[in-house]
């Protein structure tokens, strides 16, 4: 382009025979001037125009790995909901039978043995956050040009912080409960991984502890009941946000 552009100048130099010399290089001068500033900019368009490619080669990589650790996400929440609604189940069946006249003793040391299973446990959060991580800390998150996409997705992350942090705190709330009445009550004669440390013990001398310690254990219960039903209300809102950014990522990435 430039040799073109050269030639067209020369042509009109040696055309221009009348012109004095001084006029001349003037013209050669300027001539080459402008070839200068043609080729930068050419250049600069060349350059911008593959900054621009490889600009949207690395926002639809970040986009369909945001795209695929949100859909393992919902799959993350949808198995914590799960457990800890069976976890409220040991829960709801260990009180029903505690409050039964009729309940045998075998069903009593089932159900506490379920609820020391499964009710007892905290709710843990867990999310993929390394690719909003490598975004934030790389300063990268420029590169998701949809500003509106590119806040939701920061407000999205932020609600991930939040609902850890209320799992958190109702952990921290339930510990100084928990633990005295684990102790007191030596209630890991009932983890059959435990129990043999504390010698034989007939059904009947843990039926009859069950039932004299009765509204110790539904209070404990209780205590878990409300952190495990707190934390499935906070997860299925996330669910919720979640599909709506995976929604909003995938609208992105057909344009």
């Amino acid at each position: 382009m430039i040799k073109i552009f050269r030639h067209i100048r020369q042509r009109l130099i040696t055309a221009n025979k009348p012109a004095l010399p001084a006029v001349r290089y003037l013209l050669y001068a300027i001539g080459e001037i402008l070839l200068v500033v043609i080729g930068i900019l050419i250049a600069l368009q060349i350059n911008n125009a593959n900054e621009n490619r490889k600009s949207v080669i690395q926002e639809t990589l970040y986009l369909n790995r945001l795209l695929s650790e949100n859909k393992e996400d919902i799959n993350t929440f949808k198995n914590s909901i799960s457990d800890l609604l069976k976890g409220i189940e040991t829960i709801e069946i260990l009180s029903s039978i505690l409050n039964s006249t009729e309940a045998t003793d075998n069903e009593l040391i089932v159900a506490a043995n379920e609820y020391f299973g499964y009710g007892s446990i905290y709710p843990i959060f867990s999310s993929s956050t390394s690719t909003f991580d490598d975004l934030s800390s790389t300063g990268n998150l420029k590169d998701i040009k949809n500003t509106e996409l590119r806040d939701q997705i920061v407000k999205h992350y932020a609600k991930h912080q939040q609902v850890s942090e209320w799992i958190r705190i109702g952990t921290e709330w339930a510990l100084p409960i928990d633990a005295p009445f684990t102790y007191n009550n030596s209630v890991m004669r009932f983890e059959p991984v435990s129990s043999f440390l504390f010698g034989e013990q007939s059904i009947k001398e843990q039926v009859n502890h069950l039932r004299t310690q009765k509204l110790e254990y539904i209070n404990n219960a209780a205590v878990h009941f409300w952190i495990n039903k707190d934390a499935i209300d906070k997860l299925e809102t996330l669910i919720a946000d979640t599909s709506e950014i995976i929604n909003l990522i995938e609208k992105e990435l057909e344009r």
